[in-house]
């Protein structure tokens, strides 16, 4: 197969240090990231990216089968280095995709339908094309880039040299909130995304509640892993993360084991779920106490029985911050879990918006 092939120079301080924490992330995320010398490599499915340094200057080329696929290396190149080196230079790629405009992966959609699952949750159905790539189970997140409320004819993202998307500004600008792709019919070009109402609302809820059918919205991704092959699982999350949580059981194989704790305001946030048999399924209600404020879950997973050992095992959860850290302790220091056995990611914190919660740094 042809490989295509971008190239790329950067200016970057202290690039043994950035290509470290680089490293230390897309790890948490399942990818390859290996060091030879002067040389490193980022491994994905479908492509990879080598970086030479050389003083403070990094020599980058990325190589992938398809323009999606390199775009995906270029953007996780590029987003990274900035994010974790505030002395990063310009960036400016030469080669295959150099003339691209806009996000190869980026799509519209369209509402075709809204209705309530729960009080406090709504499912949106929207239709589009070229679906193909969203529907893997390894990744089951995308994000949706929300128009401003009244504006009918948006503006979508552009690209600019460093690969990053451009976003539209003032009126025209969008909203960017990350969310699990419940359901995906590609030969259909349909798919449902499940979103929590709450009070206040944020822009991601706030569109939920007043989406109507023919609403335009856009997407891009995939991204967020889903639970690894095993013989017993441990599932949990919240409201935020059931969408998740329903995706992977009823996609688990029927001799599946293990338990998925679901912590909801009450009764009324419960679901019909297609499970295994063999998986719990347990609620776990947290009365009039404000999402975020309680250690149910921590506890929940706490107060878990454990098959033998030797059993292959895999945690997947999904929480608010202090949750987050809780269980991740838990299953990285007390029960020894290894990268390969367990997923445990903060999908938001209590007083921050997903914005402000992204680009904060762990220890704040």
């Amino acid at each position: 197969m042809t490989q295509l092939s971008a190239q790329a120079h950067i200016r970057l301080p202290a690039p043994e240090d950035t290509l470290t924490r680089l490293g230390e992330h897309v790890r948490e995320h399942g990818f390859q990231f290996q060091r030879e010398g002067a040389d490193w490599t980022l491994s994905v499915d479908g492509g990879c990216v080598r970086i030479r340094v050389d003083g403070e200057q990094l020599d980058i080329r990325a190589e992938a089968a398809t323009l999606e696929a390199l775009h995906d290396l270029q953007v996780t190149v590029v987003s990274h280095l900035q994010e974790f080196s505030a002395g990063a230079g310009e960036i400016r790629w030469r080669g295959d995709g150099s003339q691209l405009r806009e996000p190869p992966a980026f799509r519209v959609l369209r509402v075709t339908a809204v209705r309530d699952l729960t009080p406090r949750m709504r499912r949106i159905t929207l239709a589009g094309e070229r679906l193909e790539r969203y529907a893997a189970l390894g990744n089951l997140h995308c994000k949706l880039l929300l128009p401003q409320p009244g504006d009918t004819e948006p503006e979508w993202p552009t690209l600019a040299a460093n690969g990053l998307p451009r976003m539209p500004e003032g009126d025209k600008r969008l909203d960017v909130r990350t969310y699990t792709i419940r359901h995906i019919d590609p030969a259909a070009g349909t798919l449902d995304i499940d979103m929590v109402l709450h009070e206040p609302s944020g822009p991601g809820g706030s569109w939920a509640q007043r989406a109507r059918p023919g609403d335009l919205v856009g997407m891009r991704g995939p991204g967020g892993l889903g639970a690894r092959e095993a013989d017993w699982y441990l599932l949990a999350g919240d409201e935020t993360a059931l969408p998740a949580i329903a995706r992977i059981l009823e996609n688990l194989p029927a001799e599946a084991r293990g338990v998925a704790l679901i912590e909801t305001q009450d009764d009324s946030g419960r679901l019909n779920l297609r499970a295994p048999a063999g998986i719990a399924v347990r609620w776990l209600l947290r009365g009039t106490h404000a999402p975020g404020t309680t250690a149910l879950l921590p506890d929940a997973v706490r107060a878990v029985d454990w098959p033998a050992p030797g059993t292959r095992w895999f945690v997947w959860a999904g929480l608010e911050f202090d949750a987050f850290r809780a269980v991740r302790e838990y299953v990285r220091k007390e029960r020894g879990l290894t990268a390969a056995e367990h997923l445990v990611v903060a999908y938001w914190r209590r007083g921050r918006s997903e914005t402000e919660f992204k680009h904060a740094p762990e220890s704040d």
